[in-house]
């Protein structure tokens, strides 16, 4: 991937507030809003890799909570605990993911499954059966789009390790699911935390 550039706007007037359905937009088209003083500039002043990717990580974090906000609210059985973090890719750091939440599920003809869902800013394809050396996602876009996944976890080799790794046994080598598609990510997340039949008939109806 090239390196980028990045600068700041030193135009005058003020930046326009920041739209009341910023959390309903997101959710429905994936985007993340950005000032655009932040990324676009008549004056240059150059941003260095690491404000880059602070001005990013707060965005992502901010995504983060509140779609885990939105999932919570869908119904008072499926509750999901809220862990937030991110991480910027290390040569484009206006690229990033985070993690929103963790659970714990049986999972097709697995019980006790562990996993956690991430959103990105990106779109990659996810090698999740990676060997030493080999990068968690290949072919990224450098362009921003939307991803939405989730993966299964599972102990380390020992079992014993509290480090986790992916559980490549389960569905496609550990990916329980990757789309661009806000409503299937929700779907798909709402459905891995259900827990009774009743609740999936719920969950499976929306549209």
């Amino acid at each position: 991937m090239s390196k980028f550039k990045y600068y700041a706007d030193k135009a005058k007037g003020q930046a326009p507030a920041p739209s009341k359905t910023v959390h309903t937009d997101f959710l429905r088209t994936g985007k993340i809003a950005r000032a655009p003083e932040n990324w676009v500039a008549e004056e240059k002043r150059y941003l260095t890799a690491e404000e880059v990717a602070e001005r990013t990580g707060k965005r992502l974090d901010d995504a983060g909570r509140k779609t885990h906000k939105r999932l919570n609210s869908f119904h008072r059985k499926i509750q999901f605990p809220e862990i937030i973090f991110h991480k910027t890719l290390a040569q484009a750091p206006h690229l990033g993911y985070v993690h929103v939440t963790a659970s714990k599920n049986d999972i097709d003809e697995h019980k006790g499954v562990t996993w956690g869902f991430y959103l990105a800013n990106f779109a990659a394809e996810i090698n999740s059966d990676m060997k030493e050396g080999e990068q968690f996602f290949h072919h990224v876009k450098p362009g921003y789009a939307r991803m939405y996944f989730a993966i299964a976890m599972k102990n380390g080799e020992d079992g014993k390790s509290r480090k986790q790794v992916i559980n490549t046994g389960i569905r496609d080598h550990g990916v329980l699911f990757k789309t661009d598609d806000p409503k299937l990510a929700m779907k798909n997340v709402l459905m891995l935390g259900a827990r009774d039949a009743e609740l999936k008939k719920i969950i499976e109806a929306i549209g």
